[in-house]
């Protein structure tokens, strides 16, 4: 069931207008991420390594989190428009394969935006001029902003669950983003899940260990994800979903 059901999502992003915004808007915070870098060689020395911050800068605390958001919106999109929960909660599938099916497409776009993030940042180096070899933690960086990426897309998920608007949870996604800015100049990075892909990301010290150390992060992910999932999967269960 739960295969039929995943299968059932990609058929519905198959022809989505969210490829779009899956192309272009990682292309922004490259975009603007290489001009500062460009403008401020005097200060950014350290090549790859200060191109990744000024990515990230931009990626991390705006994009990301609201291309997650966009994600999440639109995989409940369908379900609540046109009383669609009345059919999907009678189908003889089991409410938790059926958010698990949205949660593992999402995980998977969360991987293909990383993916192209990472191929734009190579791009954007060889276009800035960088001749250096690109820095082999790429990958790491990547996979570890992933995680934290799929933490966002659990949250965005039960948001947009409850949330039948498709705008405010993308609000919420822009102001979880900028918040996490501000709680990890204070250290509390580590609890809060917009946060984590930028930890993940290594934004700020990407030549540096990973501040809050790897296992404390992993945990965190697992701590968080699977109380969104459950919460979700409680509130399928246990309250009539508003339909029309």
């Amino acid at each position: 069931m739960l295969i039929r059901a995943l299968q059932a999502e990609m058929i519905k992003m198959r022809h989505s207008p969210m490829w779009l915004a899956f192309l272009l808007i990682p292309i922004i915070p490259a975009f603007m991420g290489t001009f500062n870098y460009l403008n401020n060689l005097s200060m950014l020395e350290n090549k790859w390594y200060s191109l990744w911050t000024q990515h990230t800068l931009f990626a991390c605390y705006f994009f990301l989190p609201v291309l997650i958001g966009i994600y999440a919106s639109y995989l409940f999109r369908l379900e609540h428009a046109n009383h669609n929960w009345n059919a999907v909660l009678t189908a003889p599938v089991p409410i938790t394969q059926l958010f698990m099916a949205k949660l593992i497409m999402g995980w998977l776009m969360v991987i293909l935006t990383q993916i192209w993030m990472g191929l734009l940042f190579i791009f954007s180096g060889l276009l800035a001029g960088l001749s250096d070899p690109i820095p082999p933690e790429l990958p790491l960086w990547l996979l570890f902003g992933a995680l934290g990426g799929m933490v966002v897309c659990a949250l965005q998920l039960s948001l947009s669950l409850v949330i039948r608007s498709f705008a405010v949870p993308v609000g919420i996604a822009l102001m979880g983003g900028i918040a996490g800015l501000a709680l990890l100049s204070q250290g509390y990075g580590l609890y809060f899940p917009y946060a984590l892909i930028t930890l993940g990301m290594r934004a700020n010290d990407p030549a540096a260990p990973m501040a809050v150390g790897e296992i404390a992060f992993l945990v965190a992910c697992a701590i968080f994800t699977s109380g969104f999932c459950l919460f979700a999967i409680t509130w399928l269960k246990r309250r009539d979903v508003v339909t029309g």
